[in-house]
């Protein structure tokens, strides 16, 4: 789902996550307070900010969520993050002297995003950036960008058929992985020990495969059937699972194994510096 990033304002830096299935940014709180105010103590200034707008009632602390981001001494803390409109009205609640200036910037950055957006080469040259820093192969890169492509098209499908709400989109996709993989996305997760990590972002290129085609399966199912709301769309999520399900089986009884994998992207990558990334290898029983 996200793709951490620092930007520069004015030489200070502000962290920041790319979340492609919402297609916007959200941005560290603290940092954006510490360039409004120069506060010695930017996390306390915010703590106090925070506990103020929530006695006042403000529902831009309740927007707030929880991502754990690479600190000062590079390990991952919980911290506050909101998207634009979000800081938006933070920056509204700060006197400051830079409050204008870093409303300007932080819309130059959302609209250069929105334009890698219009331009698909754009965005998914950033991407396979992103994946080569963290230490991918080339090779799970390729499989994940066509994933990526046929996610969109599915949720695309999915809202045509009047599903809009986020929660019905992660029940659905409950639906068509528990189908082909036999565990829903939690699980799935859990199996590989991952907790907010992106479970497409760790999985082999066999099971990225697989979840693909559901996808693919799913959304050629919806086109035909034309299901209206949610109940026709689980019918249709289930049959394009039960395709990469047949598949995945096929699969298994030639290899005498399971493809379903508990490795993780730590597991088989190692920082690019080092050399090319592993290609992931496993022989976790899994689940049938």
């Amino acid at each position: 789902m996200e793709n951490f990033a620092i930007q520069l304002f004015e030489g200070k830096k502000i962290r920041s996550v790319w979340n492609a299935e919402e297609e916007k940014y959200y941005f560290s709180v603290v940092d954006v307070v510490q360039v409004l105010t120069e506060s010695v103590d930017a996390s306390a200034y915010w703590r106090k900010l925070k506990q103020r707008l929530k006695e006042e009632g403000n529902e831009t602390v309740t927007n707030c969520h929880g991502l754990k981001l690479p600190a000062i001494d590079g390990k991952k803390r919980m911290t506050d993050i909101a998207d634009l409109e979000g800081i938006f009205r933070i920056i509204q609640s700060i006197p400051s002297k830079k409050a204008e200036p870093i409303k300007q910037w932080l819309t130059t950055i959302g609209a250069q995003r929105i334009d890698q957006m219009i331009d698909p080469e754009q965005t998914f040259q950033m991407a396979v950036e992103d994946y080569r820093r963290q230490g991918y192969s080339d090779k799970w890169i390729n499989e994940r960008m066509r994933s990526i492509e046929m996610r969109k098209e599915l949720t695309d499908e999915w809202q045509r058929s009047g599903i809009t709400e986020q929660k019905d989109f992660a029940i659905l996709t409950n639906v068509l992985t528990q189908a082909w993989s036999g565990m829903t996305t939690g699980e799935y997760k859990r199996h590989k020990g991952l907790t907010k990590e992106n479970l497409r972002d760790n999985m082999t290129n066999v099971e990225l495969a697989l979840n693909t085609l559901a996808e693919v399966a799913t959304t050629e199912l919806s086109r035909q059937r034309n299901p209206k709301g949610m109940d026709e769309s689980r019918q249709a999520a289930k049959a394009g699972g039960k395709v990469a399900r047949n598949a995945r089986e096929d699969l298994e009884r030639q290899l005498g194994r399971s493809v379903i994998s508990s490795q993780r992207a730590s597991d088989y990558i190692r920082p690019i510096e080092e050399g090319e990334a592993k290609e992931p290898t496993d022989t976790s029983k899994g689940k049938k």
